[in-house]
């Protein structure tokens, strides 16, 4: 049996509509995973859906639907406040298993993903994004191995967000970065030309 469900952010960010609608709708959507949207009523959307509302930098809604009434919607109310953008996120849809862990992880990760907007509108506004996904090993899959991670980035127990961490990976120029998100399920480092969202899932 599928239960629906709704879950609602409001929230200021120092930036313009434009620059938000810009964001969640175009191409630098990379700040969170590479997106493409028709810009129309109508037009297609990530993920197989459709765009059901475009009110550009005002209103935007996207949705996927499915068999039996599902259905997967985001909402972004946008209104600007004397340079300043306001706004207002509602995620709703049905979940059909497992749907009160669902529901919890689908909570914790909508406040890390409008904490990561509002760092990209902050800090890297338009600029050119180019998206990199890592996975973990199965092994990574373990109770512990979120301690793990920060225990290699370098991440003290006490470790708070502001704190500064040397970060150095393979792959990539070693540099400093910021520690701006922290809680039990997510760890997000800023650098002056980066963001590094990580989650015990590997995302």
């Amino acid at each position: 049996m599928g239960h629906q469900f709704e879950i609602r952010r409001e929230g200021e960010l120092p930036t313009t509509p434009e620059e938000y609608w810009d964001a969640v709708t175009t191409g630098t959507g990379g700040w969170l995973w590479p997106m493409e949207f028709e810009p129309r009523e109508g037009g297609k959307a990530a993920m197989g859906g459709t765009v059901t509302v475009w009110d550009p930098p005002h209103h935007f809604v996207t949705r996927v639907e499915g068999e039996d009434g599902w259905f997967n919607q985001l909402e972004h109310v946008i209104e600007g406040r004397g340079g300043t953008t306001f706004y207002r996120y509602v995620h709703s849809g049905i979940m059909v298993e497992d749907w009160q862990n669902q529901y919890d992880g689908a909570d914790k990760h909508t406040d890390f993903y409008l904490h990561t907007l509002g760092q990209y509108l902050r800090y890297f506004s338009r600029r050119p994004v180019r998206y990199v996904s890592s996975d973990g090993p199965e092994a990574s899959r373990s109770a512990d191995a979120f301690e793990v991670l920060r225990r290699g980035l370098g991440l003290g127990d006490a470790a708070s967000t502001g704190d500064r961490v040397r970060l150095d990976l393979p792959g990539i120029d070693a540099s400093d970065a910021v520690l701006d998100y922290r809680t039990d399920h997510f760890i997000g480092l800023r650098t002056t030309d980066a963001l590094y969202p990580a989650d015990p899932a590997g995302r």
